[in-house]
């Protein structure tokens, strides 16, 4: 199929942002389909393939790593191209691990949407994504393991900061308290994403 024949989908559980790049992609002719994590993206593409995925890479129930590396395991999606959009994962090891996986491009949130949309197209007219042999089980969940455990540190790191500040302030700072509710419950997923990460880990024989 050549990339340009078919739908992108949308892979993002921010509504906001979901509803954003829909509309935008929408108003430019594309066929778009949305979908609000990767389990919910892996059963949209089980009946159509699209000739692109946009995904975030932190969601519910499967995150973008998890998406990515289902479909390069997976001989008849291994060369959709996938671009992923974050505003967590911004470390070179996030990104060079990204690559890794098989990600076609990797962007930063806040989108600049020009650029965004040069990328898109560009990818679109080069057409299916080159074929890379997917990183065997267990390399892939030792890499997702140490970035998973590197953002939960940080994070942990900024929730304490966050509550430092708030205890020192007389007045309530609704900007600072917001921005707490979004990592105490970005922390939770990552733990629940760890919590998997190990139980998948566990099922391997002891590596040396």
């Amino acid at each position: 199929m050549s990339a340009m024949s078919g739908y992108l989908l949308l892979v993002e559980d921010d509504p906001d942002i979901l509803r954003l790049l829909s509309t935008t992609l929408k108003f430019r002719g594309h066929r778009v389909i949305t979908a609000c994590n990767g389990k919910e993206g892996l059963d949209a593409i089980r009946q159509e393939r699209p000739a692109m995925v946009i995904a975030d890479i932190m969601m519910p129930k499967l995150d973008g790593f998890g998406l990515v590396h289902r479909l390069r395991i997976n001989p008849e999606t291994r060369t959709i191209p996938v671009i992923f959009i974050t505003a967590t994962f911004l470390s070179p090891e996030d990104k060079e691990f990204a690559l890794d996986i098989g990600v076609t491009r990797f962007i930063q949130k806040p989108l600049d949407m020009d650029k965004f949309l040069e990328t898109l197209d560009k990818l679109l007219k080069q057409g299916d994504a080159a074929t890379l042999e997917p990183l065997e089980e267990f390399s892939f969940y030792e890499g997702y393991r140490t970035r998973l455990e590197t953002k939960l540190a940080q994070k942990t790191k900024q929730i304490a900061r966050d509550q430092a500040l708030l205890g020192t302030r007389a007045s309530e700072d609704e900007f600072l308290q917001a921005s707490l509710r979004h990592d105490l419950r970005e922390r939770e997923e990552l733990k629940l994403l760890l919590d998997q990460v190990y139980g998948y880990l566990a099922k391997f024989p002891k590596h040396e």
